[in-house]
């Protein structure tokens, strides 16, 4: 049986999870006790442009504008935050919808990139229609700084003090912005590495900062789409807590991007 907590779709005002009763038992063995655990909420969040949808993703439902502008910053489907114009966020018996209003001439000189189906939280190409679709070639990006392990070092041990969700649910990934000395600005969590990557993005755009200046930290690995994603923006560095995979690698050094992680002893470790 589960209870379901009030969630504020787009504020920070929620921890967006649900209370589920259960059953457990200690270590060491005994009778069985009643457990009440949070859970994250995870919804259909309707992607739309001028009133037509464009995809589906499941996400937890917080930090929604912030969510569409930077997907369809990271997916590169718009150029710029500039691009748009407004953002409607409902509420709807099937789930969420966040409609950006773009310029329609704009829209028309440019098709959009397609997804064919939904996108699961956990999957970040959910829906490309073709292989040749799935890699794209990442952008140029400069540093507007010199990356220090001991700035990304700073930044993932005061990741905790800004993953309010993730105290209640322990079950959501958090991906946070940083200024050059490793100083947490801001932070965004989601069930999906992706949106919450994504949610990111759109804060650090639709607060205008420049993305050159600082740096990216994320609790989850480091997959191709994280860098193709702040490659997109001019995110010079991403930092995760697990090592990035060789694709991810080829495509940071590509982009002039480093990438960093948490190493055994830890430390941490650049990929230049």
């Amino acid at each position: 049986m589960t209870a379901t907590a009030a969630t504020v779709t787009g504020g920070r005002t929620s921890t967006c999870s649900t209370v589920a009763t259960g059953s457990g038992f200690r270590a060491g063995g005994g009778a069985a006790e009643a457990v009440m655990w949070q859970v994250p909420e995870e919804v259909p969040v309707a992607i739309l442009y001028n009133g037509r949808s464009h995809a589906v993703m499941m996400a937890t439902p917080a930090d929604l504008e912030d969510f569409a502008v930077g997907f369809s910053l990271g997916e590169e489907i718009l150029n710029s935050g500039a691009d748009v114009q407004g953002v409607t966020v409902e509420t709807q018996a099937a789930g969420i919808s966040v409609d950006l209003a773009v310029d329609k001439m704009l829209m028309a000189r440019r098709a959009l990139r397609k997804r064919s189906m939904e996108g699961r939280s956990g999957c970040g190409l959910c829906g490309a229609e073709s292989l040749e679709g799935v890699i794209r070639k990442p952008r140029p990006v400069r540093a507007g700084f010199e990356p220090t392990s001991a700035a990304v070092l700073a930044a993932f041990a005061g990741l905790p003090g800004f993953q309010a969700m993730n105290r209640a649910n322990r079950s959501v990934h958090a991906a946070a912005w940083c200024d050059p000395s490793g100083r947490i600005l801001l932070a965004r969590e989601d069930v999906g590495r992706h949106n919450a990557l994504d949610k990111m993005i759109g804060a650090i755009v639709r607060g205008g900062l420049d993305p050159s200046s600082g740096f990216a930290v994320m609790t989850s690995r480091c997959s191709f789409e994280l860098v193709q994603k702040a490659a997109a923006v001019g995110i010079p560095l991403l930092a995760t807590f697990s090592a990035p995979t060789s694709l991810a690698l080829d495509l940071a050094r590509q982009a002039g991007m480093v990438l960093g992680a948490m190493s055994r002893a830890e430390s941490v470790v650049l990929f230049h």
